[in-house]
Formats: C-alpha cells, structure tokens, sequence
C-alpha cells in the first residue's frame, strides 16, 4: 500500500507555557505573576487550518484549549514550509532561551519529527466538482472513470504531486489529463485551497483532488457554486485516509500527557467545530461517518 501523507498537514496550531519540574519544557516556566499564555505557532496563510485573522478550525480549537487552561492565547506565525518544525517548535527565542511552540497540531500520527498524541480525528481525501455541469452522476470517486469515454476524456483534473490521488489517477489511466499542483510553493500567500477557491471555481479544472478539510471547508465557503464533496473510501491499494493527532517535542512525556487530557475533556468541543468546518471524517475501517457538503 502506498503511504504518501497529505498537503497541509506539517500545521504547528498551539504552544503551551505551563510551570513544571521537566527541565526540557524550559518555556512552561513563568516569572511570578506573569499570566501564563497558550502560545502557537501557525501559518498565517492556510485555511481551512490557520489564519493570521484567526479564522481557521486549528485557531477555534487553540481558544477552547486557553479557555480550558484559563491561560491568555498568542500567535507566533510562520509559513508552512520545509523548515517549519525546525523554525518553530524546535526554534527558541533568542532574547529568553524559551522555545517558541510547544505543541503542533494538525500531524499524522507517527509524524517523525515529534512525538504523536492519540489521534482527534481522521479525514480523507476527496475529490470535488461543480453541481450541475456533468458530473452529478459521480456519487463515488469510482463513478469518474465510469464516464461516458467522450466526456471523460475531455475533463481537467487538478491534482497534488506526490498525493494519494494521482496513484488513483494513474490507476485508471487518466493521469494524461491531470493538471498538477505543487504541495509547498515558494510564496507564502499560495495556499492549498486556492485548487477550488480559484481554479475550480473559475473553470479551469473541472475536478479537483483535495485533502478532506480543504474539499470540505471551501465546498461549504463557496456554497453558492454548489460543490459537489465525494471522499475517498478504504483502499486495499492506496491509502487515503489517514488518523490526525498533535505533536510534543521528545522527552516532554508530562506536557503530551496533559495534552491528550486536553483533548479527551475536550473532545465534543473539538468535534463540534470539525462539524462547523465542514470536514470530511471517516471511521478505523475508513467507513465514512460526514458527508455534509452546505
């Protein structure tokens, strides 16, 4: 099976300050009476996740985390590139010694560069089309290559390189039509979304391959398009679905506990603005549990 992860996952969303005896969480400490502050480290420019108007589902979810901490919320921003983690949750501040982030949220669990806490939710991808031009009878992902072969061939398909779907595209021999996207561009105000948001919208490409959140989330952002969200299924071939969790540096073993406290007390808070975000979610099995598309 072929295991290649998701655009717009290496997403750091919070950091923590919290007073603690473990000498590597040398940012937990504070001065007396100084306010103790959920500090995060996000990309400024990448919704559905985060945004420097704090707009994304990861921001919502850093304000339950302060507000169930009582602790105040700041934003260290940094663009999602190659260098993040190093850059953020490995980088300290050079005037304190503290490092900058604590905790990075939105990661796979086995993420190689922290240490994973349990999953809070598991997505997939899915691929999106505009209601109403010839593709309403594409009720599953293997309803596309069941097209009439004329309408079929004429089709424009926008997919990441290096993602799960361009193996499915290859599959079914309609790699030749795809129009491929870089995952991690070199300018900081591209973001993932813009496959829909600009180019689906706009006609460019009549299907495009996104990552669950990002199908989701601008399928119900644009809602007056009427996207079409159709997410991929359990595959004994390719993997699409993949479980999400949140990312500790090593050795901080007391922080990543209190963490996955953080997010079992909160785990219906958390779910909730999943739902709000509109985000495709899918079960162990990779059974489907939301389609909402609104």
């Amino acid at each position: 099976m072929r295991n290649r992860l998701p655009q717009g996952l290496w997403i750091v969303l919070a950091a923590v300050v919290f007073t603690s005896l473990n000498p590597a969480v040398q940012a937990q400490e504070t001065a007396a009476g100084e306010r103790k502050v959920l500090r995060v480290c996000a990309d400024p420019n990448n919704l559905p996740f985060s945004h420097r108007n704090q707009e994304g589902f990861e921001n919502k979810i850093a304000e339950l985390f302060a507000r169930d901490l009582g602790w105040g919320l700041d934003y260290t921003w940094f663009p999602q590139r190659i260098g993040f983690v190093r850059n953020t949750l490995r980088a300290r501040d050079p005037v304190s010694g503290a490092y900058k982030c604590d905790l990075i949220m939105g990661v796979p669990v086995g993420f190689e560069l922290a240490v994973t806490t349990k999953p809070y939710y598991r997505s997939t991808y899915a691929l999106v089309y505009v209601k109403g031009k010839g593709l309403d009878g594409v009720k599953t992902p293997e309803d596309l290559p069941r097209l009439e072969a004329s309408r079929l061939k004429a089709l424009k398909l926008g997919v990441f390189a290096q993602t799960p779907p361009v193996d499915w595209l290859l599959r079914h021999g309609l790699i030749g039509q795809a129009v491929f996207y870089q995952r991690m561009s070199g300018d900081p105000e591209d973001y993932p979304g813009e496959i829909i948001e600009r180019d689906l919208a706009s006609g460019q490409i009549d299907v495009a391959f996104v990552w669950g959140p990002i199908a989701g989330y601008f399928a119900k952002r644009l809602s007056s398009l009427q996207l079409a969200v159709v997410p991929f299924g359990r595959d004994p071939e390719i993997r699409f679905d993949y479980p999400i969790a949140m990312g500790v540096r090593f050795g901080e073993r007391e922080w990543k506990a209190q963490v996955e406290q953080l997010i079992e007390r909160n785990a219906a808070g958390i779910q909730a603005i999943l739902e709000e975000y509109n985000v495709p979610r899918v079960d162990d099995q990779g059974r489907i549990l939301s389609r909402r598309t609104d």
